[in-house]
Parts: structure tokens; C-alpha cells; sequence
């Protein structure tokens, strides 16, 4: 863009020194010079109003950016109040009652649904969102269990993440938006492949990418960010 605006000015500014040579050849005649210098001009006119249509473009974009940014933070700050709060702290305590280590896969009866988390380390290689061969074959089974559970309201499919910045180049470049953006294509990924082996889950999925904002245990060591890395399922009764 910036580019064409510089050579659209260069070309403004050739027109205009051909005019007066012109001039001063006495090749033209007085209308024919005015005609050229007016063409000049109105070029000119159209480069100015082009850069600045860019301008005001680029930072209509760069606005929309930050406000969808913001948006997002202000969900993940405001969703988990009332009901959902009750279910964590309910998570919680059924977590300080296993009494071993989590496994890759764990199941929680909670009051209001069945809750399934999947450890990341299960499902993708790190600072990626596709799943290994371990973790579809899981999901398989999951997505069966999920199909023949009755009654069932809906289905909520919620990537997490440590809070460890994304730091690698190439994953940045895939995910520029860091975490939040990590987590939710990780719950697609997941989400995909639960619709692929039972379409009919497919009407009540709805995916969620959390980024670190909800870890289930502080992330002060390296065995605390493994378990908030993770994949959440949570089948509503209702």
C-alpha cells in the first residue's frame, strides 16, 4: 500500500516536471498546458486522499483488534460467576479427595453434569493444536460415552492453558494472540473430532478457549502447570 501511494507520488511529480518542460520548448499550447498542470494537480490531489483513506483503514483495523482483544478479557473476567463459580469450588474438593495423582483422563460426577478432563499432554505436542493418535483414540471413546448419556443438555468443550507466555517464534506465528488463541484451537481441535466419531453431538458443542484464566491449581511449579494444561469436557444434565 505504502508503496503504490510512494510511486503514485513519483508519477505526480514526473507529470508535473513534464509540464514544464513543455513550457518551456513552447511544444504546447496555453490550453494544453493549463489542461496538464490541472491533470497534475487533480493526481496529486487523488495520491493525498488515497493515503489518507489508508491511513484511516489501517487504524479502523487496529482499533477493532484491540477492542476484540478487550472484549475477550472482559468475558474470561466476568463468565465464571454464580452457578459455574459453585462448580469449581465443587471440582475442587473432589480433586483433594482422589488422593493420587491425576491420570491423563478424569472423570467428575458433579451436581449439575459430567465433567471429563483431558491432560494436554494426551491430546497435542506443545504449542500445537493438532491431536496426536493417543489422544483421538481417547476422544473416540469420550465422544461414544458423551452419545449414550441421557438426558443431556449441553455440551461445553473448554481449552486451558499454564500461564507460561508462548514464547516460540512458530508458534507465535500460528497463534499471535498467545494463550487464548492456543486454548480455543485446541477445544476446536477436540470439539471436531467428537462431532466426527458422534454427529449427532454436534448441535449442542459449544467451544470456549481460556487461555490460563482458570487454572485448576496454582501455576507456582512445573507439576501445577501440567495439570492446567488441559482440555475440559463438561456434559450438562440439562
Amino acid at each position: 500500500m505504502r508503496m503504490h501511494n510512494h510511486r503514485g507520488g513519483r508519477r505526480a511529480g514526473r507529470l508535473a516536471v513534464l509540464v514544464g518542460a513543455a513550457l518551456a520548448c513552447a511544444c504546447v499550447t496555453q490550453q494544453e498546458y493549463d489542461d496538464a498542470v490541472a491533470l497534475a494537480k487533480r493526481y496529486q490531489t487523488d495520491v493525498f486522499t488515497q493515503d489518507a483513506e489508508n491511513a484511516r483503514l489501517t487504524a479502523e483495523v487496529r482499533a477493532l483488534e484491540a477492542s476484540l482483544t478487550n472484549d475477550q478479557l472482559q468475558v474470561l473476567q466476568t463468565e465464571f460467576t454464580g452457578d459455574v463459580r459453585n462448580r469449581m469450588a465443587d471440582l475442587q474438593a473432589k480433586l483433594e479427595e482422589l488422593g493420587r495423582p491425576m491420570g491423563d483422563v478424569e472423570r467428575f460426577q458433579l451436581d449439575d453434569g459430567l465433567l471429563v478432563i483431558i491432560q494436554d499432554r494426551l491430546l497435542f505436542e506443545s504449542g500445537k493444536a493438532e491431536l496426536g493418535a493417543e489422544g483421538i483414540a481417547a476422544l473416540v471413546g469420550i465422544a461414544k460415552e458423551i452419545a449414550a448419556q441421557q438426558p443431556r443438555g449441553k455440551i461445553y468443550v473448554r481449552g486451558h492453558t499454564d500461564s507460561d507466555r508462548v514464547s516460540k517464534p512458530e508458534t507465535l506465528k500460528r497463534f499471535p494472540k498467545g494463550n487464548i488463541e492456543l486454548s480455543a484451537a485446541r477445544a476446536l481441535a477436540v470439539a471436531a473430532m467428537l462431532i466426527n466419531s458422534e454427529p449427532s453431538l454436534e448441535a449442542d458443542i459449544a467451544i470456549v478457549g481460556f487461555g490460563p484464566y482458570e487454572p485448576l491449581v496454582p501455576n507456582s511449579d512445573a507439576a501445577n502447570k501440567r495439570l492446567n494444561r488441559r482440555v475440559e469436557i463438561f456434559v450438562s444434565n440439562r
